[in-house]
């Protein structure tokens, strides 16, 4: 496993780039709000797909999954909703069960952050666009041993916005 696509807050769209910015993953994450099975059917022709069940799709957005890639273990949960203050079941999961990386949604605000060697990370909004925030994925890749990340903009609009709305949940 060396690339892992990451999504969320598709709310029922599939933007036509993502085919082209996953081609190549090994496996899709996907934090909530994917607003219907047909989100998930096409992801899947991508490269198989983890997902939680967000706000939108089972009106809690607390589901959480653990998954491990490698040496690389993750949680994936929609709510979170901040990295320095996380949700009490987050944070119970973690103790249970320690992740390297977590993986949420629901603000649609770009967040990527280590707190006490646990990266946070939200891939901000794949859907339709909502206020000045971008539209932007996720991409994890291991590279010489180690696991790095980035967002990738789709499109021209967002870049500037990833920058203007990175890591705006940091307490």
């Amino acid at each position: 496993m060396k690339r892992i696509g990451i999504i969320s807050d598709t709310h029922g769209v599939v933007d036509p780039r993502i085919a082209e910015v996953f081609h190549g993953v090994d496996h899709i994450l996907h934090a909530g709000d994917i607003g219907g099975s047909e989100v998930i059917a096409t992801l899947n022709g991508v490269a198989p797909v983890t997902s939680v069940e967000g706000n939108v799709d089972d009106g809690s957005g607390t589901s959480i999954v653990g998954a491990t890639f490698g040496d690389l273990r993750v949680l994936l949960t929609h709510v979170l909703p901040r990295p320095g203050k996380p949700d009490r079941r987050v944070v119970a999961s973690l103790r249970e069960e320690p992740a390297d990386v977590v993986i949420f949604g629901h603000s649609h605000l770009p967040h990527d952050e280590t707190i006490d060697g646990v990266r946070f990370f939200n891939p901000a909004s794949a859907g339709p666009r909502r206020f000045d925030y971008p539209r932007s994925v996720g991409m994890l890749e291991k590279k010489r041993g180690k696991w790095t990340a980035w967002h990738i903009a789709l499109d021209e609009r967002s870049i500037r916005a990833l920058e203007l709305k990175m890591n705006q949940l940091s307490d």
